[in-house]
């Protein structure tokens, strides 16, 4: 996931289930579908092996799309590759009924593994800035691959249950933010049949492994990255009168930048306005002539999201202009074009998918959560046609002994994008698998 979800959903153990009483018998179809997914796990475990430990960086996805889309092939799907760059659509067309889009993201990121797992990624190569690196998933995306493969085989032996259209596709350069509009801008609501509804699950690094949680309205931030290149005018450290310091003025930048969400945003809105990297100066006694600034800006609606803009480009002109800059010299406030927007879950929508799993898993394993300041492009798919119901939720994969020994203050748990992110992957990808082939059926179910 972009930009790694370090605070976030509201982690909670699962439930231990103790009754006197007879369990209900669990209808048919869905104690199937939970006794394939068991059959299926170690050739599914086989799987998520290989992918982890071959990641390929975003827009990089040429391999791991290719053994997909064999796999697809193989399922009877009519497969299309090399959408929107390594993307590949699967289409399986099974009567007429609404067309459900069920989607997974390819992408590893530049981190060199320290989970000490068999299976590591050793992979390493160069970024496309030329930075030599190692890959891996530390984001969870081979959990995503491999639960992604396991519900096209469960939908595609159950013709007989559902009827409509099925559109999987497999996207890359999530974690750039890049890969939802490439496919989009390639032709994917008109080479190939236009989704009424699209699900998705990503994992999650602070829940219970095998606990599954949504959330209704907004469920992800919209995610800017913005520069301010702060001009000033350089000299000798000793005679600073002779200067206009632009360390000193990004510092004020800095600070002011703060009121914008202390001080000018409602509290019921969150908002997030970080300055991660501070960029300045060579030598102790030079006073340089420019400073930079790299921020990082969160929030949910689109309307948040330009009001906070706005607010950079005010403070650092209004900053640069109280240090006596002179307007030719004026800081440059630019936004980066490749921003993730928020990612909505129509609540009505959501809460009726939330119900059919409350009522397939046991009491206590389906939770609602909070939304974070993460990021997701899914949000596009959406975004792109706000007629469709869309619904993104999270499996945990936390083992329960890390936890229970994080809920007491004994550990810390790694987060995602973390090099020690290590799900509990069969817990991960057995829910996920059973759980977007229950909503699926019920989606396309036969009126």
């Amino acid at each position: 996931m972009r930009h790694a979800l370090t605070a976030v959903l509201a982690a909670a153990s699962l439930s231990s289930i103790a009754t006197a009483q007879t369990v209900p018998t669990p209808p048919p179809a869905q104690s199937a579908i939970g006794a394939a997914v068991a059959k299926d796990m170690d050739g599914l475990m086989t799987l998520y092996r290989d992918l982890h430990a071959n990641p390929e960086l975003s827009l990089q996805e040429v391999n791991t799309a290719a053994k997909l889309a064999k796999r697809l092939k193989a399922l009877k799907f009519d497969v299309t590759e090399k959408v929107g760059g390594t993307g590949v659509v699967a289409v399986m067309k099974n009567g007429s009924g609404p067309t459900l889009l069920i989607r997974a993201d390819m992408d590893g990121l530049p981190v060199v593994e320290q989970t000490g797992l068999e299976f590591a990624s050793k992979v390493r190569t160069k970024t496309p800035e030329g930075v030599e690196t190692g890959v891996m998933h530390a984001c969870g995306h081979d959990t995503h691959m491999t639960a992604f493969i396991e519900t096209a085989k469960l939908l595609a032996a159950r013709k007989d249950a559902w009827k409509g259209t099925l559109v999987m596709i497999l996207q890359p350069a999530e974690e750039v933010g890049k890969g939802a509009r490439m496919m989009l801008e390639d032709g994917l609501y008109t080479r190939f049949p236009k989704p009424t509804h699209a699900i998705a699950f990503h994992d999650a690094a602070n829940m219970a492994a095998g606990q599954i949680g949504y959330t209704p309205g907004y469920a992800l931030a919209n995610v800017d990255s913005v520069d301010i290149l702060v001009k000033g005018l350089g000299g000798h450290g000793a005679y600073p009168q002779t200067t206009r310091d632009p360390i000193v003025l990004a510092s004020r930048i800095v600070t002011s930048l703060q009121t914008l969400v202390s001080r000018e945003q409602d509290p019921q809105d969150p908002a997030v306005v970080t300055v991660g990297s501070f960029q300045a100066g060579a030598k102790h006694n030079i006073i340089p002539d420019e400073a930079k600034l790299l921020l990082t800006i969160r929030s949910y609606s689109d309307e948040t999201r330009a009001k906070l803009i706005e607010g950079i480009r005010r403070i650092s002109r209004g900053e640069a202009i109280a240090a006596g800059v002179p307007e030719d010299r004026m800081p440059v406030v630019s936004v980066k074009d490749e921003f993730t927007p928020s990612t909505f879950n129509p609540p009505e929508f959501a809460e009726q998918m939330a119900g059919l799993l409350k009522g397939h898993f046991p009491d206590g394993r389906v939770v609602k959560t909070s939304a974070v300041m993460g990021g997701e492009d899914f949000s596009r798919f959406y975004r792109a046609d706000k007629s469709i119901n869309s619904f993104i939720f999270w499996v945990g994969g936390v083992p329960a002994d890390k936890l229970a020994a994080a809920q007491a203050g004994q550990t810390s748990l790694p987060s995602l994008h973390s090099p020690f992110w290590a799900p509990e992957a069969d817990k991960v990808i057995a829910t996920a698998s059973e759980a977007m082939t229950v909503l699926a059926l019920d989606i396309l179910k036969k009126q």
